[in-house]
Formats: structure tokens, sequence, C-alpha cells
């Protein structure tokens, strides 16, 4: 699919896997600028998903399939505070 996809609406992710020798740095901006590009009430991960199945599948070892794994694995890691906030006041 091209533009128009509820879940790649630039083509973005389309055209990566499209691109040859494409980079994991080159996918890793074209995530984040197709992650910026999501309407706020869009389920990332969901989306994630969706894009790994329809493209990923078929090429697992392209650099944008592992970008979206990692993309996954980091919204499923705890976040924790870090600086003053996370120092405990006694």
């Amino acid at each position: 699919m091209k533009k128009g996809n509820p879940n790649d609406p630039k083509g973005l992710i389309y055209e990566s896997y499209r691109i040859d020798g494409i980079t994991k740095s080159e996918c890793r901006t074209i995530f984040l600028d197709w992650a910026l590009s999501l309407p706020m009430e869009q389920d990332t991960g969901t989306t994630i998903r969706a894009l790994l199945v329809q493209y990923g599948e078929g090429a697992p070892d392209h650099p944008m399939s592992e970008v979206m794994q990692e993309g996954l694995a980091g919204m499923a890691a705890p976040r924790r505070r870090g600086g003053w906030r996370s120092r405990t006041r006694d």
C-alpha cells in the first residue's frame, strides 16, 4: 500500500522497504518522522504491529523491521524519571 494507508499516511514505511541499501540509521530517521505524523489518538503499538505484519513478515532482516521491533520493545520498557525528581526527600 502506498499513501492513504491509515497506518502509514505518508507512505514512509512503505517507501523505506523499497529503498535498496537503506541503513538502520536512515530507517530510524524515517521511523521518527512516521511516528510524529500519526494522529495523537492512534495507538502506536497496534499500528507498528500491523505494519510489521504487512511489511516485516516478508522482510524480517530489513533494517526497518528491526527498528520497528525496537520501537515496540521501547514502548514496553518501564520509564523512570531521572534527576532531582527521582531522589527521595528525607
